[in-house]
């Protein structure tokens, strides 16, 4: 009977091993973005270049607004107002355009639901000032809801080519905890701190 008692409680701990493996299965669904193709909603102001609405993985709605030469990103039903939608960098920059990564999780049920996104977006650096050229290219990790849509990460993805798979493990480690408005953004950058941190952030 002890035997067989052991023999039971190893199944049963690998059961749940299995269970735990299956429920952290994680995956990647990729869709483009193109601001041409989205419906805009024009600014009332000459620095306020308005607003667009498009649609994201399995319909999720994506909303950027610009203003002052630089951008917001954010995501869901209430995109508009999230922390996402307020979130930037210090250096004009833009997002018009480019290939939005959703980070995956299989659910107990086999669904896949995301839980962040991982967009590249062009800001100016040292260099880029008396062009229109951004040069500096960094990944943006962001969480999505429930429980608030912002601003996880910033990898610096101008001269490593290493940049989206952190970023990838950045999102897959703490986007799912991160409390918006309250952790502080993770900023990964050798050269360009500077231009990696969030706008309005202070030492």
């Amino acid at each position: 009977m002890p035997g067989r008692c052991r023999e039971a409680a190893v199944i049963a701990l690998t059961l749940v091993a299995i269970g735990q493996a299956r429920a952290e299965v994680l995956d990647s669904a990729f869709t483009q973005l193109d601001s041409k193709k989205c419906r805009h909603t024009p600014g009332r102001d000459v620095e306020d270049y308005g607003s667009w609405r498009c649609s994201g993985y399995k319909g999720i709605p994506v909303f950027l607004s610009a203003g002052d030469q630089r951008m917001f990103v954010s995501f869901g039903r209430k995109a508009a107002d999230e922390p996402a939608a307020g979130e930037t960098f210090p250096s004009f920059n833009d997002a018009y355009k480019g290939t939005i990564e959703w980070r995956l999780e299989k659910r107990p049920n086999g669904e896949m639901r995301p839980f962040a996104t991982i967009l590249r977006w062009n800001v100016k650096i040292a260099g880029d000032e008396d062009t229109t050229r951004a040069s500096g290219h960094f990944l943006v990790v962001t969480r999505l809801g429930p429980g608030g849509v912002c601003h996880v990460a910033h990898v610096d993805a101008t001269d490593d080519p290493k940049a989206n798979e952190i970023a990838r493990e950045l999102a897959d480690k703490h986007a799912r905890t991160f409390q918006c408005e309250k952790d502080k953004v993770i900023v990964v950058s050798e050269k360009r701190k500077d231009y990696a941190r969030p706008y309005g952030e202070r030492d």
